[in-house]
């Protein structure tokens, strides 16, 4: 895949749409949609128990990752990152985080609390998150693609990537991004910076 835009010093991001992921990442009724992709509204359960909607994201940037509290391999990692692009974006009010666990079950209100402060999260910046297990699957699966369907029927149905996935003000994917690579993570506060001068879009050629 490579991507269509003017030579210029600061390139204008993608827009990403379910044809451009791996397809065992995406839903079967979307694998070949190339094009108007964006997020679905949800409803979750952040750390605070504070219903988080679509409304709270109105007009924001942000970074939609998925983990679960007892993730001792990748998740930490995925979390320690999320707080660095946290602090570059301390002081700007159009960027925000969003985390959703996989495990909601297991993952209740005060887990989520503790978590939430052994990792430093600022509640106004990012939200950690619980709620329907159906509905933060459909999430995963027709919102983000960051997850492996697994289909044991056990605790965790599906497997969790370390992606890190960008969202525009209209809903829209601009970037996907290794929430375990430092280089990634640097590129992923550059890109939002982008974002922020209101660059139009390129185009993704196959």
């Amino acid at each position: 895949m490579v991507t269509a835009c003017n030579k210029e010093e600061k390139k204008p991001l993608p827009i990403y749409n379910p044809s451009n992921f791996n397809p065992e990442l995406v839903d079967k009724s979307l694998q070949n949609k190339s094009e108007y992709h964006t997020v679905s509204d949800f409803n979750l359960i952040n750390q605070n128990g504070e219903v988080i909607t679509q409304e709270d994201y109105k007009d924001k940037i942000y970074i939609a990752d998925f983990f679960f509290t007892r993730c001792g391999t990748i998740c930490p990692i995925m979390s320690d990152n999320m707080a660095k692009i946290q602090k570059a974006f301390l002081n700007d009010n159009d960027v925000m985080l969003l985390s959703l666990s996989v495990t909601p079950q297991m993952d209740s209100i005060p887990i989520l609390r503790e978590y939430a402060n052994n990792k430093g999260v600022i509640d106004s910046k990012w939200n950690v998150t619980t709620g329907n297990k159906k509905h933060i699957y459909e999430l995963a699966r027709k919102s983000y693609f960051t997850v492996v369907e697994q289909g044991d029927g056990g605790l965790q149905d599906f497997i969790h990537t370390p992606n890190f996935i960008l969202i525009d003000k209209e809903k829209q994917i601009r970037g996907i991004y290794d929430g375990t690579n430092d280089d990634d993570i640097k590129q992923v506060i550059e890109d939002i910076k982008t974002l922020k001068t209101g660059l139009k879009h390129c185009s993704l050629l196959e």
